[in-house]
């Protein structure tokens, strides 16, 4: 079991989905994944934390009221969300949530890239992020889907010290992975040319499963929709769904 216990600053340390209708939300993930739900206190809005084999994997709580639809959010580790946050919209973001307390787990801030894509800030405290990656039931990939991404590469490094390598830079494939290039936290796909009319730049983030047409088949018997059939790569099989709300994830086939 790939257990982690520290991330790496300025890369991907937790996912929450901000649900419309949570107990849904909690049935569909906990039947698919094999999750356990820790419920929060009422100080916490009824957030809840998702658990695989009791290490903690993602967050689950009610989406504010005419909030965007229902969407899996990333937070890059940060030492000091109040500096990552100014530093960010001096380097061209919108700050769409400002540095806020959490308790005693944390605090948080929520930007939009210049490209467009919402992306959160965590400064941990007792809450230090997800634990279980690249395992059935854990995070097993996350991924920024670029409209701008000469901008939104250059953003990061600037703000976040990411480390790049170019995997793809044509115009049909254009792609850099970032973080430790033995063990890289995700990637910037240039999707712009792929993504719909009105769909703008944002995070994705995978989830581990044994078997991805298995997996694909138990979303749908769940409510949710195969939105790409499971597909095969030379970096393993995957496929595209959402949830009964319309969240949209990825499946990845880690054994």
């Amino acid at each position: 079991m790939t257990v982690l216990t520290t991330h790496r600053l300025g890369e991907p340390c937790w996912v929450d989905l901000a649900s419309s209708d949570v107990p849904r939300a909690l049935a569909f993930y906990t039947s698919l994944f094999g999750w356990t739900a820790d419920e929060a206190g009422e100080e916490y809005g009824g957030y809840v934390t998702l658990r695989k084999d009791g290490r903690t994997v993602a967050g689950l709580g009610p989406a504010m009221p005419g909030a965007q639809p229902d969407a899996w959010l990333t937070y890059l580790l940060v030492e000091d969300s109040d500096a990552a946050e100014r530093d960010a919209v001096d380097n061209g973001a919108n700050a769409l949530a400002p540095t806020m307390e959490v308790g005693d787990q944390g605090r948080l801030a929520v930007i939009a890239d210049p490209g467009g894509a919402v992306v959160g800030l965590w400064e941990p405290e007792q809450h230090r992020g997800f634990e279980l990656v690249a395992e059935v039931g854990g995070i097993a990939w996350h991924e920024l889907y670029a409209r701008a991404y000469p901008a939104q590469v250059d953003f990061y490094t600037r703000v976040f010290g990411w480390q790049t390598q170019v995997l793809g830079d044509t115009a049909d494939f254009r792609y850099s992975t970032f973080g430790d290039p033995e063990m890289p936290a995700g990637g910037i796909y240039d999707a712009d040319g792929m993504l719909p009319p009105g769909v703008p730049s944002h995070w994705v983030v995978y989830f581990g499963v044994a078997d991805a047409d298995a997996a694909s088949q138990r979303v749908a018997e769940l409510g949710g929709t195969i939105v790409r059939d499971p597909w095969d790569s030379e970096f393993g099989r995957f496929a595209q769904a959402t949830d009964p709300l319309g969240a949209l994830f990825f499946l990845h086939q880690v054994r």
